[in-house]
């Protein structure tokens, strides 16, 4: 599956960011930043999948 977000270490935890613009993922107005990891990486997999499954581009 393609990978559409990613995170990164920040100054307060971690950020959940899209690859395609390089900005944190903003939920409901709220940047996903400052996360803890295992928070971030489920997130961040949680909208691959949805990303993914909204897409019809990215599948074959």
């Amino acid at each position: 599956m393609p990978q559409r977000y990613d995170i990164r270490e920040d100054r307060e935890g971690w950020t959940v960011f899209d690859l395609f613009t390089g900005e944190p993922v903003a939920i409901s107005g709220v940047p996903q930043t400052g996360l803890d990891i295992q928070d971030a990486d489920e997130l961040a997999e949680l909208l691959d999948h949805k990303a993914f499954a909204n897409d019809r581009t990215l599948r074959q």
